[in-house]
């Protein structure tokens, strides 16, 4: 049966509804540029619908089709909308696009506006651009009056060079500056950067790292609490004892702070820095270290100091001055040698061996060290010199030395009486590590303590020649054989005759000796009467010089 009543109740409410949307403020674009118009408010510009529903909300009005909105500079675009006009604030639904200016813009299915505050929250499918860089997030508050946003459910920046995630974060749109905490991966094609915290700017393409973080990449592995890291151009500058590992982690630097240049390959090291070499069992420490990846060269300066422990005892080698340098082949696409030299006051500590020299040189050439400019060696009781000397090894321990120009070996047997033998040059030869015999050549001249079955001294005996073989037992002199015409004396013990006991190039260098590892830096030279006298034969031929025919032009 028709209802009258019901009949008048819908046709009221539909005049009501009628009337509203009749009544609706869209406010004319031109009305809104006005001085005149309040620029704090929140402006309707357009909606396909305007209904009021009191009995549904009596304080919004709802908006569909096409709505639009502006604030000041700001237009918010969206399907659907609440508007609540007197507490000049909206919320709209699907299709959300927000722009200001031609810098941001901002997406997502849902948003509430508070243009009093100027807070926008967006939700759900949020996307955020700023020029070059775009945020995405489900949940996103942005601060129109700081240009600051925020999420906190999970997001993901993307910029020309890298992709950046974490749980939470923050952007700011005027500094570009953004910060992300819990879970942080910044990732590339040529890196990956883990961390829990990361400040990062998006125009300068810098990282800036305050807690513990680890950046990889196909050569690298860095690992740093403190510092700044370029995306753009990979390098970096790392503080608070930071690590890079390169070379399959077989390479580890550690310093106070260190530059890394990853494109131009090279690394320096401040502070106390610490260079390990696992393959080759030595460390390198310095004040200062400079290495160049493309040319496998480094230089290491500042209390430098290499240790190589790869026959047992370690061997402590200090000198003003490392320098790594690397021989490739003609492809240059393997080395071929490798160099280690050292400059300047050079002092070696081993427990069972110890050196002085005023430079240095190792060469995997042929597994030799040479010691140049007075250089001493020490073994127990054992003393050697002369010009130049260099040892030749086999699995880091000794096969042969050669002592050229001026040679002197110096045995101790108590504070009086040496075994001393002097010629132009000894080589040594080891066995085990152990000293077997010795050939003196050029000059020979000899002073030895022959012992008794008790190890007593029995007499002086006093022998020159040209040439020597010393042999050795137990790190000590056994017997020495003359090669060759010589003419020698025997003294008694208690008819030495003193101006005999000691050669004309006798020394004992003892107060010069490196103690243990930490006196290596603490240098005490010759005295100036100490020093070897040049010997201009020893010097080496000069190279020939070309010259031109006579009238030749």
């Amino acid at each position: 049966m028709f209802n009258l009543r019901s009949f008048f109740f819908v046709l009221m409410l539909g005049c009501m509804t009628a009337v509203a949307a009749q009544n609706a403020e869209i406010a004319p674009e031109s009305e809104i540029e006005s001085e005149s118009v309040d620029t704090n408010w929140v402006y309707l510009l357009n909606a396909d619908v305007i209904r009021y529903e009191e009995w549904v909300n009596p304080d919004a009005q709802r908006l569909m089709g096409n709505v639009v909105f502006r604030h000041d500079s700001m237009y918010m675009y969206c399907d659907s909308a609440l508007f609540y006009q007197e507490r000049n604030s909206f919320d709209a639904y699907h299709n959300i696009r927000i722009e200001q200016g031609d810098t941001l813009f901002l997406f997502g299915d849902s948003l509430f506006y508070d243009g009093n505050t100027r807070l926008l929250r967006v939700m759900d499918n949020v996307r955020l651009e700023n020029k070059t860089m775009i945020l995405l997030t489900d949940r996103l508050n942005y601060d129109r009056n700081t240009g600051l946003g925020w999420f906190f459910d999970g997001g993901t920046l993307l910029d020309e060079e890298s992709t950046l995630i974490s749980e939470y974060g923050q952007f700011d749109t005027n500094t570009k500056m953004a910060v992300f905490m819990d879970g942080v991966s910044l990732e590339s094609p040529d890196y990956t950067l883990t961390s829990d915290t990361l400040h990062y700017n998006t125009d300068t393409h810098i990282a800036f790292l305050n807690s513990p973080a680890t950046i990889v990449n196909e050569d690298n592995v860095i690992n740093t609490s403190h510092g700044r890291f370029n995306t753009e151009t990979k390098s970096a500058v790392l503080l608070d004892r930071s690590v890079v590992e390169q070379n399959g982690g077989e390479t580890h630097m550690t310093g106070d702070s260190i530059v890394y240049d990853s494109e131009a390959g090279m690394m320096e090291g401040f502070g106390q820095v610490i260079i390990k070499n696992y393959k080759d069992k030595v460390d390198a420490l310095g004040e200062y270290v400079y290495y160049n990846r493309d040319n496998d060269s480094a230089v290491i300066t500042g209390r430098a100091l290499l240790i190589e422990y790869s026959a047992g005892d370690s061997m402590f080698a200090h000198a003003d001055t490392f320098r790594l340098v690397s021989f490739y082949n003609a492809a240059h696409d393997s080395v071929v040698e490798r160099q280690v030299r050292g400059f300047n006051r050079v002092r070696v500590y081993r427990m069972d061996l110890q050196m002085v020299a005023d430079s240095m040189v190792f060469t995997t050439k042929d597994s030799s060290l040479t010691l140049y400019d007075d250089p001493i060696l020490w073994n127990e009781d054992s003393q050697v010199l002369g010009e130049k000397i260099i040892f030749y090894l086999n699995d880091s321990t000794i096969d042969w030395a050669h002592v050229i120009g001026q040679a002197l070996f110096v045995q101790w047997n108590d504070s009086v009486h040496f075994n001393q033998i002097a010629g132009r040059e000894i080589k040594a030869y080891f066995k085990a590590g152990e000293i077997d015999y010795a050939d003196v050549t050029g000059n020979v001249q000899a002073v030895f303590y022959p012992l008794d079955s008790d190890s007593a001294m029995i007499g002086m005996n006093t022998t020159e020649g040209s040439s020597l073989r010393t042999h050795f037992k137990m790190r000590a002199v056994d017997k020495i054989v003359m090669i060759g015409h010589s003419n020698g004396v025997m003294y008694p013990m208690d008819k030495l005759d003193e101006k005999k006991m000691y050669l004309p190039n006798f020394s004992w260098f003892d107060r010069i000796r490196p103690l243990d590892p930490d006196d290596v830096f603490y240098w005490r030279g010759k005295r100036a009467e100490e020093q070897l006298k040049k010997n201009n034969s020893n010097k080496e031929v000069p190279l020939p010089t070309l010259k031109g025919r006579k009238g030749r032009k």
